[in-house]
């Protein structure tokens, strides 16, 4: 899923890449409706389409990726697209997994088990355990994931850890997010041309860099990511700062 350097043409060297992009995939079901396709095709093709942007993650030089493959909210869905969704992202954890842990991928989901299916989350598991030592590439799936809901899991997390409130800061949070362990996202991508955060990374994207493209995830491609990258390059990041 991320082999050899796919680089065709020679894309300038940046000053910055950034340690932790998200990926917020939007616009499969626009992208198939323009075509006189139905809703799942265009989920498949968002699923082949994450092939190559991976392995222009790699190029780049991206350490971590995250993407938003299924929201706490998408099971409101019509139930023949949630079972389509399903049925594809357990297709995907067959057929790459292996190819994933060939080139050094590590494969982490995050969000919650529930709801999922039995079958789905053991291979999801074993798909863990498999890649857990790589190192080329951390690729975070945020699959059943609400980032109000990653927050209230490490609330209770803390909770039953019987952690005083008085030693309680950001820092003890962030330790019990999903993503504990790894920096805050310093870049969220979103496609489609949508204006929202959609739930996503929420605590983690505090002081993030927000590109939004209009190209659909299906189309999204490596041209598209090294826009997103140089558009980061000419951000002044402050944290809250002024400008020195």
């Amino acid at each position: 899923m991320v082999p050899e350097s796919t680089a065709e043409k020679p894309y300038p060297p940046l000053s910055h890449i950034p340690a932790h992009v998200g990926i917020i995939m939007d616009g499969n079901g626009r992208w198939a409706k323009a075509r006189g396709l139905p809703r799942l095709a265009g989920h498949r093709a968002g699923v082949d389409n994450l092939r190559r942007v991976l392995r222009a993650a790699a190029d780049f030089g991206i350490p971590i990726l995250t993407i938003y493959a299924f929201s706490t909210e998408n099971w409101g869905r019509p139930e023949e697209e949630v079972q389509g969704l399903l049925r594809i992202f357990e297709q995907m954890v067959d057929r790459e997994v292996a190819k994933l842990h060939r080139e050094g991928v590590q494969l982490r989901h995050i969000g919650r088990q529930e709801r999922i299916p039995e079958r789905l989350q053991r291979k999801v598991k074993k798909a863990v355990e498999l890649t857990r030592d790589n190192h080329r590439l951390v690729l975070n799936v945020a699959f059943n994931y609400g980032g109000r809901t990653e927050i209230v899991d490490a609330v209770r997390q803390i909770i039953e850890a019987g952690i005083p409130a008085a030693e309680i800061d950001e820092d003890v949070i962030a330790n019990h997010l999903y993503t504990a362990g790894l920096p805050d996202v310093d870049l969220v991508i979103r496609t489609s041309g949508e204006m929202r955060v959609s739930n996503f990374l929420i605590w983690q994207g505090a002081y993030a860099e927000y590109y939004v493209t209009p190209t659909y995830w299906p189309d999204f491609d490596k041209d598209e990511l090294y826009k997103a990258l140089v558009a980061y390059n000419q951000r002044e990041r402050r944290f809250g700062l002024l400008p020195e």
